[in-house]
């Protein structure tokens, strides 16, 4: 029985299976919210009101001819879409919602899952990096600048609500408010939730920082020559990487995924969708900035906005308000 838990765990929830399925949807709530804002219909024919376009976009890239550059590195180039669709599926394991175990939930799981989250980045660079392109390889580099410049502000802002329960451990920080009494935790740190929002905007390479793909400049940027099923891989990464962000956003920071199975699965659909609202709004109402604007913002605004935050916290816990 427990093997067979394990197995549905790994394989359809909160493993492949949900991940790509609820991971798709949200492209399309995405598109679709976007696409209002801009007075535009979005997806429309693909399903119900366009809703399996997602789906259908992959499925036309597996069929499409895959094609490696004469001088790449054949291995690494094809390595690295596998290495980034992992490392996010493997990351989106830690959203505590059911059958917690030692290997799924334990103090630093948090640590964990941000170092897993970077590796998309990395993966990207090295793509571009292998691929031996000109635009390959300007798009890796800005991949590269634009990591160092939002991943600290990222990693201070979701860190705060550590620091907040006490614990390293994601399912502890999520329930904190609730088992503490202390439900005023959330709105003070308001500060580090917005900055949270915004770096995953840029770690997610969305608009105003789709600066490494912005295709007006550099074509398609690290993605360039890649094409068939490769492109699809990454394509499906980034939808999976935007759930398991905004997961791990709503879970630190609204209150996580209480109640079971059932009502924790519902909270987790509906607090991941309220961020990834949030991501299309930030996306909707921005146009695009300089990746040396980017830097400049992320040190002289978001960097210092996180720490503030995190005195903010020290200051409380100190006075013994929780």
């Amino acid at each position: 029985m427990n093997a067979l838990k394990v197995a549905l765990y790994l394989l359809v929830f909160p493993g492949f299976a949900f991940q790509s399925v609820f991971s798709t949807w949200l492209e399309w709530l995405d598109r679709k919210l976007y696409a209002r804002m801009q007075n535009r219909r979005g997806p429309l024919y693909t399903g119900w009101s366009g809703m399996m376009q997602p789906v259908a976009d992959i499925i036309k890239l597996l069929a499409k001819e895959d094609i490696t550059p004469a001088h790449a590195d054949r291995k690494a180039f094809a390595f690295m879409p596998v290495l980034s669709l992992a490392a996010v599926i493997t990351a989106g394991l830690y959203i505590p919602v059911w059958h917690l175990s030692k290997f799924n939930s334990f103090e630093g799981d948090i640590v964990v899952v941000a170092y897993l989250l970077t590796i998309p980045s990395f993966s990207l660079f090295l793509a571009g990096w292998f691929s031996v392109s000109p635009y390959s390889l300007l798009g890796g580099t800005r991949v590269l600048t634009q990591l160092f410049a939002y991943e600290v502000p990222f990693f201070l802002a979701v860190l705060t609500p550590a620091v907040v329960s006490g614990s390293w451990r994601i399912a502890t920080i999520g329930a904190y408010p609730w088992t503490s009494g202390h439900w005023w935790v959330m709105p003070i740190q308001i500060i580090a939730f917005g900055v949270a929002i915004l770096t995953l905007q840029a770690k997610l390479e969305r608009v105003p920082f789709d600066i490494p793909e912005a295709e007006t400049e550099v074509v398609g940027g690290p993605l360039t020559e890649y094409s068939g099923k490769k492109l699809a891989l990454f394509r499906l990464q980034k939808d999976i990487l935007m759930y398991v962000g905004s997961a791990l956003v709503a879970c630190v920071f609204l209150g996580g995924f209480r109640g079971g199975l059932l009502l924790g699965t519902l909270q987790l659909v509906l607090k991941t969708m309220f961020v990834v609202a949030l991501l299309s709004v930030v996306r909707a109402a921005c146009a695009r900035i300089r990746i040396d604007q980017l830097v400049s913002f992320s040190w002289r605004w978001l960097a210092p906005a996180s720490i503030v935050q995190f005195l903010i916290v020290l200051l409380i816990k100190a006075k013994g308000a929780m």
